[in-house]
């Protein structure tokens, strides 16, 4: 079966530029129509188009005219329908969170890459963390903490030195930004069944703010986090660039 693309592209110049050219070569089928999304851009922008397009049943090909760019392909116009028709094509799950503010509203959204804690005042964070109901520690002090998924693992989790985790890796990745207590804990690779339960001590004084992707919810007092086994993503990558080999090439920087 022929591919039929549809094109999307950030705002960027470079974006829009390869936006055009790869329309006057390819046209431009409506999302509705198309048996594959190509998105060009960066990290981010891949991650915009996975949140729109989750559970559509579309895998979306990224093609990088951003920064990093680790979630995307080279950008090379020639052959692009026979390159979309042999990538890898790899399921992605999001975080549920259900974060619960100071006034007792309860907000819910969900995260491809990570839900962060994070303090909103000059004052470090002291939260608690719990998982499947069993109390982990009972006070990390911190700038704050994550949970990463596989395909967020290499986003803000890697800049707060947490673990590179496999595409396919049923885990999850617990990272402290800036702890300072316990000053040697560096976080924890869980399984991607357990339910993650934080708590902010004494909110009033320590306020902290909890992040689902682009959803941002002010001074929360308890968040849980767990994987969503209802929404899932499907995203696309050539053979020889694939995304264990990015994990490996990654760590492997020096």
């Amino acid at each position: 079966m022929s591919e039929k693309l549809a094109f999307l592209a950030s705002e960027t110049q470079d974006a829009q530029a390869a936006l055009e050219k790869l329309v006057s070569i390819y046209g431009n089928c409506d999302p509705k129509d198309a048996t594959s999304i190509v998105a060009l851009g960066g990290d981010g922008f891949m991650l915009q188009t996975q949140h729109n397009f989750m559970n559509s049943g579309l895998a979306i090909y990224g093609m990088n005219k951003g920064t990093v760019g680790f979630l995307m392909n080279e950008f090379k116009p020639d052959n692009l329908k026979q390159r979309v028709s042999s990538a890898l094509k790899s399921k992605i799950r999001p975080l549920a969170m259900r974060a619960t503010d100071m006034e007792g509203n309860v907000h819910e959204a969900i995260a491809i890459n990570e839900v962060s804690l994070l303090r909103q005042s000059y004052q470090a964070a002291s939260l608690s963390i719990t998982t499947d109901g069993k109390e982990r520690l009972e006070a990390l002090i911190c700038d704050g903490v994550l949970v990463a998924t596989p395909a967020g693992s290499t986003a803000y989790n890697l800049s707060a030195h947490g673990p590179i985790l496999p595409l396919g890796a049923p885990l999850l990745a617990l990272t402290p930004v800036s702890p300072f207590r316990p000053r040697r804990w560096r976080g924890a690779l869980l399984p991607n069944t357990v339910e993650v339960i934080i708590k902010v001590n004494d909110p009033d004084k320590r306020p902290v703010n909890a992040v689902a992707d682009h959803t941002e919810i002010k001074s929360v007092k308890e968040v849980c986090i767990k994987l969503d086994m209802e929404n899932s993503g499907l995203i696309l990558f050539d053979p020889d660039h694939s995304w264990d080999d990015r994990i490996l090439a990654e760590q492997f920087q020096y």
